[in-house]
């Protein structure tokens, strides 16, 4: 019977059904800048616990007894619930459990990676989904897009379950509309609404930052985005940039929602150039005005 079983797996076009449960990896929020963002989850779905996980392949799915592991080759495809996740090859580990059975422990998908739920799509050439730690790695060429939203970074982008943290790291850019955050690295910070869906409260930006906004340009070391009141607030080596003139201090509060700019000096105040034929104009032409302001600690 077993011999049987293995010779199906490897069959051309087989499928494979494993009752195993995923986690919900809501990505999508890192990715808006002006307004509160909705998470919907996405990458190895947490969809019911009891909702199995079903594998599909064109070159079959191969069953390593030794090593443990489902390996599905040409066009793959892991779908749970209404998230499917594609790639050229999907590998499911697995253990045994104490009383019978088994449980998956980790996936790895290799090649043209596709996660896509019906609101949001993710893109790599790798990702591992630690399914015991709940963290999810995708890696190369890595970008995810919503409807109105979008984030790319060159080093991988990451779902850690379990602290409520999605991370994107190496020039990683979140986009919305014609605005526009850049940092070495973002962080996004979870929170469970009163009907159980997380949403992004908070989103963190590391070094060498950059906020383009049809308007202006503002540069700092690190960045705060609280995205309920649409304001980020920033901390060292301050520069807005605004056509030809700037403003350089050591704090600004720049509203992405009402387009007004607010900036801080410690000690030695807040230093300004302004061009006067530049004076009042906006950095793009034909773009809507905006105010900036100044002040002191």
């Amino acid at each position: 019977m077993m011999a049987s079983l293995s010779k199906y797996l490897r069959c051309s076009g087989s499928a494979l059904v494993l009752s195993v449960v995923f986690l919900s990896v809501p990505l999508a929020a890192m990715t808006s800048l002006p307004s509160t963002l909705q998470a919907q989850g996405i990458g190895l779905p947490g969809q019911s616990r009891n909702t199995p996980l079903e594998i599909n392949a064109d070159e079959g799915i191969e069953w390593q007894q030794k090593t443990q592991a489902y390996i599905a080759r040409g066009n793959a495809r892991a779908a749970q619930g209404d998230v499917a996740v594609h790639a050229d090859t999907l590998t499911a580990y697995y253990r045994e459990k104490q009383g019978g059975g088994t449980t998956i422990w980790r996936i790895d998908a290799e090649n043209r990676v596709r996660i896509v739920s019906p609101t949001q799509r993710a893109f790599g050439d790798k990702g591992i989904y630690d399914v015991d730690n709940g963290i999810l790695v995708l890696t190369g060429n890595v970008r995810m897009e919503t409807d109105t939203d979008r984030i790319t970074a060159r080093d991988s982008l990451e779902y850690w379950e379990k602290r409520n943290l999605a991370v994107a790291r190496g020039n990683a850019v979140a986009e919305r509309g014609e605005n526009k955050l850049r940092a070495d690295v973002l962080t996004a910070h979870f929170v469970k609404d009163a009907e159980g869906k997380s949403r992004v409260k908070q989103v963190d930006a590391f070094d060498n930052i950059v906020i383009t906004t049809p308007d202006e340009i503002v540069r700092s070391d690190r960045a705060v985005y609280d995205v309920e009141t649409g304001i980020a607030k920033l901390t060292g080596s301050v520069k807005i940039t605004r056509g030809a003139n700037q403003l350089n201090g050591e704090y600004a509060e720049v509203n992405l929602n009402t387009g007004v700019s607010r900036l801080f000096g410690r000690g030695g105040g807040v230093r300004g150039i302004f061009t006067p034929e530049a004076v009042g104009k906006p950095a793009n032409p034909g773009s809507r005005d905006r105010n900036t302001t100044q002040g002191a600690q």
